[in-house]
């Protein structure tokens, strides 16, 4: 007997092949029946008709950061919400485990970088996960069976440096003994599970203290030894992030990752390719790493956002405008000393100077301030400006915008809200986007779900990307969209029997109403344990969500049901050969 059969539901089996009409299944967790509308006879515990909707494989998200959310939001919301059964976290060189036994101020330490580095709140990782692993199956085990959705995890470069230096990894480098050490326990995380190695080595990740994190003081011999150790083990994978992510790698970190790809034997993905017709050599600049890695036999897959995902501003708190040359100074001053500062003259000067200068790389394009939008306000004075550019503002007032936009904030005592306006919004990117998406080392992904909750909202990009392919620019079809967001990513994790509809696969299922699948507004609410902030969509369109058969989401509302798996390497993961 099934456990449940959906019935004639338009199918988009993420392969790419045409929709087509069909009943489905299921049994025991996977899809045991498959056929035209009223083929599949056996009979049912549970039936729907699904009839004007589309099933489609649930979704995959390459690049998350749910490390510790998992702990008291076992639904990864907002990701879930929007049709994504599995999730890849241990990101970036950051990993909760391992954790060294006897040195229980490493727990704290680890806090404090993830609250830096990825904008998490430190009470939320105090208050809401136990912390109480050690080894990297520890740190597995106290996940299994308490989630809703599918996850796997790197082991991070720093936690493997923090456990066998201490306080040392920051700023030294291994000796022979401890060299080996880190190879010993990236060997144990890997054989329990671990999905492969992550490292950083960008000059915007700082720990808590504001120093350069862990792996930033590794040399390359280092690293490749630990990717000869990845290549031990099936079913693995490399993640790296260097400065040139941003914007352009330099000859000596193409060599790098090409090296890493290559000794590993291992496919290797970095975060996040952006895409500006007004900077059209960028694209394929950034992809030559990709043609080099095939030349010699490896693979390296470039992430890429297919909506515009702006992240919000604030003169008050920690975000992107303290990585622009010079700024991090001013914007750490105490408030009141900080707004004094901020409304002189000869200072907005010199901070603009410095944001237009070549130092300051790809954040010049968050100084453009006639561009920003007024979000969230506090003061009376600032009352009707929230929705309204800063530039309309300015006009009205006969000021310059940034002097504008900063009294506006001091108003606020600093509390504002600032959204930048995507500069990547005309049709030329959009073409270009859409051109890029069809590269065999592109993929789509890069929503940090779960990190920088208060300024960023990616986790929704597959509704809201669908809802474009749907009804908005349609730049690709509804079958390619859904095989870009569930069998790629899945194929290039080796992901066994998952991303596509097939039977035997797994039932990791969204369904969904074409006619209104959408992301809703990125709202900001305070609901992480301390109370903090964190910004939430909702999803449009998304009548149920379905993991491992057991349904995890109807109709905007969790059911309570926790189906999702621990995903481990060689287990749930194949090898991914690089050569093809």
């Amino acid at each position: 007997m099934l456990d449940h059969l959906i019935k004639g539901a338009t199918l988009v089996d993420g392969t790419g092949a045409p929709a087509r009409r069909a009943d489905l299944g299921i049994r025991a967790g996977r899809i045991a029946a498959l056929g035209e509308p009223g083929t599949v006879a056996e009979p049912a515990r549970s039936a729907e008709d699904a009839t004007g909707l589309v099933l489609a494989p649930g979704f995959v998200d390459p690049h998350t950061h749910y490390d510790a959310q998992l702990f008291w939001d076992p639904y990864a919301t907002p990701s879930m919400d929007h049709g994504v059964t599995t999730v890849v976290g241990g990101n970036c060189g950051f990993s909760l485990a391992p954790l060294h036994p006897d040195r229980p101020a490493d727990a704290d330490y680890t806090r404090r970088m993830m609250s830096r580095v990825e904008g998490m709140s430190l009470a939320a990782l105090e208050q809401g996960a136990p912390w109480n692993w050690h080894g990297f199956d520890d740190y597995l085990d106290a996940l299994e069976g308490r989630i809703a959705v599918n996850a796997g995890f790197m082991v991070g470069h720093c936690a493997l440096r923090r456990q066998v230096m201490g306080p040392a990894a920051v700023g030294g480098r291994p000796d022979a003994g401890q060299l080996r050490a880190m190879e010993r326990l990236l060997h144990q995380s890997l054989e329990a599970g671990a999905w492969g190695l992550s490292t950083t080595r960008s000059g915007t990740h700082s720990d808590g203290d504001g120093r350069p994190v862990a792996s930033r003081h590794a040399d390359p011999s280092e690293l490749t030894t630990l990717c000869r150790a990845v290549g031990e083990h099936p079913g693995t994978q490399l993640e790296a992030i260097v400065d040139g992510c941003l914007d352009r790698f330099t000859d000596a970190e193409t060599d790098l990752l090409v090296e890493l790809t290559t000794t590993a034997a291992r496919p290797l993905n970095w975060n996040v390719l952006t895409i500006d017709a007004a900077v059209p050599d960028r694209v394929p600049r950034q992809l030559e790493p990709s043609e080099r890695a095939r030349a010699a036999g490896g693979r390296i897959v470039a992430l890429t956002m297919p909506i515009l995902t702006p992240m919000n501003m604030s003169l008050g708190t920690y975000c992107a405008l303290n990585l622009i040359p010079g700024w991090g100074e001013v914007l750490a001053l105490p408030v009141p000393e900080r707004i004094t500062r901020l409304r002189d003259p000869g200072v907005r000067a010199e901070m603009l100077r410095r944001a237009a200068s070549p130092e300051a790389g790809v954040f010049r394009r968050l100084a453009h301030f006639d561009r920003y939008v007024i979000g969230d306000t506090y003061a009376a004075a600032n009352a009707g400006l929230t929705g309204r550019v800063v530039a309309d503002i300015a006009a009205e007032r006969g000021q310059d915008p940034f002097a504008c936009l900063v009294e506006i904030c001091a108003a606020d005592e600093l509390r504002t809200v600032l959204w930048p306006m995507p500069r990547d919004n005309d049709p030329g990117s959009w073409e270009l986007r859409r051109r890029t998406w069809e590269h065999p080392d592109v993929l789509l992904g890069g929503s940090d779900a779960g990190a920088h909750l208060d300024r960023m909202c990616g986790a929704p990009y597959t509704t809201r990307f669908l809802g474009d392919c749907l009804r908005g620019r349609r730049l690709t079809t509804l079958e390619r969209a859904v095989r870009m967001l569930s069998d790629d990513p899945a194929r290039l994790f080796g992901l066994r029997g998952r991303g596509r509809i097939a039977e035997g696969y797994r039932a990791d299922l969204v369904l969904f109403d074409p006619e209104r699948i959408d992301a809703g507004p990125a709202t900001l609410v305070h609901d992480l344990p301390g109370d903090g902030p964190r910004l939430d969509s909702r999803p449009v369109g998304v009548v149920s969500v379905r993991v491992n058969g057991v349904q995890t989401l109807r109709e905007d509302r969790p059911t309570g049901a926790l189906p999702g798996q621990v995903l481990r390497s060689g287990r749930d993961t194949e090898t991914v050969d690089t050569r093809h």
